[in-house]
């Protein structure tokens, strides 16, 4: 005898009465959410503050009048003075470093290892120090050409040779190395190579990390007060610092800092645009 087992009729399964959020709309609570917060954030910050205060001790317009012509004339233009000249010195050492990085003889490799690993180790502020104090002391009667300019140019210049050497090697060992071979078949050296075919490859690739260094460079530059500036020689830190000293207010190191973010913030922006380019260009 055959029993039959009664069979559910197919048909549309039950709606779910409490249907859960989609991954949209969930994702639009969640951006929500974060304005919500961001905006309460901000509203007690503001509430909180002592705007008086802030504007009496940073915004005393009286007192920012006082630093000019000198902030422009004296402070920026030796801030840039000094930043552009440490990163001519570092960029010369750095290529010189990163090829014998790259060299085929063990010493020139090993020099090259050691004299990164030291100068990406050390802060830049005791490189300064060494540079203001220790070479007077272990080379009596040396004087560094240029006098303060030339002391700040050696020791920004030393300090961005270490990075500027490894940013440099990668960019040599980017480009193919059938552009080498291809320029020895035709019967140039490796010298000849290296400098008119793979060296300006490799320039193009690393132009936006030279970029951002040069931005390093410029801030790193406030350092200069630790060998002793005088008025003339004084950078764009120091400036402000002394002045804000003189007149018992923080508005000229707020001053300064604008400056810097004046120098900056482009050279960001033009780092962002050279890597979107370098990108599109791959």
């Amino acid at each position: 005898m055959t029993t039959r087992t009664p069979t559910a009729e197919a048909g549309p399964a039950p709606a779910d009465p409490r249907p859960g959020l989609s991954p949209r709309r969930r994702r639009r609570l969640v951006q929500a959410a974060q304005y919500v917060l961001l905006v309460v954030v901000l509203g007690i910050l503001v509430s909180l503050a002592d705007w008086q205060q802030l504007q009496h001790q940073f915004l005393q317009l009286s007192v920012a009048r006082r630093m000019f012509p000198d902030l422009l004339t004296v402070a920026l233009t030796n801030t840039i003075l000094y930043t552009l000249s440490g990163f001519g010195v570092g960029l010369v050492l750095g290529l010189v470093i990163a090829l014998m990085r790259l060299s085929s003889v063990a010493p020139y490799r090993w020099i090259a290892s050691v004299y990164i690993e030291i100068f990406r180790g050390l802060p830049a502020l005791l490189i300064f120090i060494f540079i203001g104090v220790g070479v007077p002391l272990a080379f009596p009667g040396t004087t560094i050409p240029g006098g303060v300019y030339g002391q700040v140019a050696l020791a920004l210049g030393l300090v961005a040779a270490a990075y500027m050497a490894e940013t440099i090697r990668a960019g040599i060992q980017a480009v193919p190395r059938g552009q080498l071979e291809a320029a020895r078949t035709l019967g140039m050296s490796h010298g000849l190579a290296m400098r008119s075919i793979v060296i300006p490859q490799a320039f193009r690739v690393i132009v936006p990390p030279l970029t951002n260094e040069l931005v390093l460079l410029f801030k790193d530059s406030s350092l200069v007060l630790f060998l002793g500036v005088s008025l003339e020689t004084r950078e764009l830190t120091k400036f402000g610092r002394d002045l804000a000293s003189e007149t018992a207010n923080t508005t000229p190191i707020f001053v300064a800092g604008l400056c810097y973010l004046l120098i900056t913030v482009p050279l960001g922006y033009v780092v962002r645009r050279l890597e979107a380019r370098h990108a599109k260009a791959r």
